[in-house]
């Protein structure tokens, strides 16, 4: 089943907002304004069943593999370790600090279902 990301708010405040952390000028804040990964929902949607576990949200899955490029990661393992250190990644892909989305064990492998052309 495709998964849906859902932001809430954390049950315990830490006063940090990632909102003020990432600069205003950060390169990650103005590709976030010039693209909306939306479109590969519509475009993954007919690979998803209806019963099973819920995904990644494949937004969420897109823009870990636009990381990995922007910003040369040199594996997919290392991405998954480096997200939760990163506080422009954690606000880039929706998360919160307390998410813990990166570590369902669920990596970037999930890209062979996202399999279409751009």
């Amino acid at each position: 089943m495709m998964g849906q990301q859902q932001s809430e708010r954390e049950l315990f405040s830490y006063a940090v907002n990632l909102e003020k952390r990432v600069r205003s000028d950060h390169p990650l804040r103005r590709v976030a304004a010039a693209i909306d990964f939306g479109f590969v929902r519509e475009e993954v949607a007919p690979s998803y069943g209806n019963k099973g576990n819920v995904s990644v949200d494949p937004e969420v899955i897109m823009k870990m593999m636009f990381l990995l490029f922007f910003d040369e990661v040199p594996s997919e393992r290392e991405l998954m370790k480096v997200i939760g250190e990163r506080l422009d990644y954690l606000w880039f892909l929706g998360y919160g600090l307390d998410d813990g989305s990166a570590e369902r064990g669920q990596s970037l492998l999930l890209t062979s279902s996202i399999c279409f052309e751009i």
